[in-house]
C-alpha cells in the first residue's frame, strides 16, 4: 500500500467521488489518519502532515507486543518509523512480522526507512561527543537526524583532557550548520565548541561520569551556565532531542540557501 499521508487522502477521494466508498466510510478513514486510538495508545497519523516526520515510539516501559502493535499502525501510512528506547526482544518480536526493520543496540533505536532515503540526504549536522562513553547519546542523536533526512558528520572521542583532538576537526566543525555536543564529567565541551563556531551548538549532558557528576546533573549545570553565546540545552541523555531540534534548523537554512 501508498503509505505517502497526501497520496493516501488523493485515493480516498477518489474513491469517494467515483462510488467506492461511501461518505461515511470516507469520513472514518479520514478521522483515523488524524489519530488512531487502539486503547492502550492514541497513534498520531496526522503529525507527519503537521510536523513533516512521523510520531516517534518511545520505548521504554513499553511491552514488547505494545510496540508491534504501535508499529504495524503507524507503517500503514508512513514509511519512516523511528523507536527509542527499545531492545533486541523487541526487535525480534517486530522482525517476525515486518521486513526492513534496522536495529542499533548501542543507540537503543529501530527504525524503517523508506527505500528512497539515501538519495535525498542533506548536509549541515555535525554530531561532536566527549569520550566513546557517550557514543550511544551520541548515535541516538545521529540516528534521529539521519531518519529526518539530514547526512550527519560524526566526530566522537574529542573531549577537553586532550583539546588537540578537538582542534584538529575545527575546519570541519566550521562547516557546520548546527552542530550537537555531547558530553558527561564536567560537560565542557559545548561551550567550548560554542566559542569557535557561528552555528547554533546544542549541548546534551550525559549521565557519565563519577559520583559528583551526579548522573548528569553537573555537565548540564555547566552547560546551562556557558558563558559562550549561541549553546542550547536539551535534558539529560536526551539525544534524540538534540536530533530532532538540529534537523530542523539544517532544513531552515537548507530552504533559504
Amino acid at each position: 500500500m501508498n503509505n505517502n499521508l497526501n497520496d493516501i487522502i488523493e485515493e480516498f477521494l477518489e474513491d469517494f467521488k467515483n462510488g467506492k466508498i461511501s461518505k461515511d466510510d470516507f469520513k472514518l478513514k479520514i478521522k483515523e489518519i488524524y489519530f488512531e486510538d487502539i486503547g492502550f495508545a492514541k497513534i498520531d497519523h496526522h503529525r507527519k502532515l503537521r510536523k513533516g516526520f512521523p510520531e516517534v515510539v518511545y520505548g521504554a516501559n513499553k511491552t514488547p507486543y505494545q510496540i508491534l502493535e504501535i508499529t504495524k499502525k503507524f507503517l500503514k501510512y508512513t514509511d519512516t518509523l523511528l523507536i527509542t528506547r527499545t531492545n533486541k526482544e523487541v526487535f525480534n518480536l517486530i522482525q517476525e512480522e515486518l521486513d526492513n526493520i534496522y536495529f542499533v543496540e548501542e543507540a537503543q533505536i529501530i527504525y524503517v526507512k523508506s527505500p528512497e532515503h539515501d538519495l535525498h540526504l542533506i548536509k549541515g549536522v555535525t554530531v561532536v561527543c566527549a569520550g566513546t562513553s557517550d557514543i550511544p547519546i551520541a548515535e541516538e542523536a545521529c540516528i534521529t537526524s539521519y531518519l529526518m533526512g539530514n547526512d550527519v558528520r560524526k566526530i566522537y572521542d574529542v573531549g577537553i583532557a586532550g583539546i588537540h583532538r578537538l582542534l584538529n576537526y575545527k575546519d570541519e566543525i566550521l562547516k557546520s550548520n548546527v552542530v550537537i555536543a555531547v558530553a558527561g564529567m564536567e560537560g565542557a565541551l559545548p561551550g567550548l565548541i560554542s566559542s569557535l563556531v557561528d552555528c547554533p551548538v546544542i549541548g546534551v549532558p550525559t549521565s557519565v561520569g563519577y559520583g559528583a557528576s551526579f548522573k548528569g546533573i553537573s555537565p548540564l549545570l555547566t552547560m546551562l551556565n556557558s558563558c559562550s553565546p549561541g549553546l542550547s540545552v536539551v535534558n539529560i541523555d536526551n539525544g534524540f532531542g538534540a536530533g530532532y531540534i538540529a534537523s530542523l534548523i539544517n532544513k531552515k537554512i537548507n530552504l533559504k540557501s
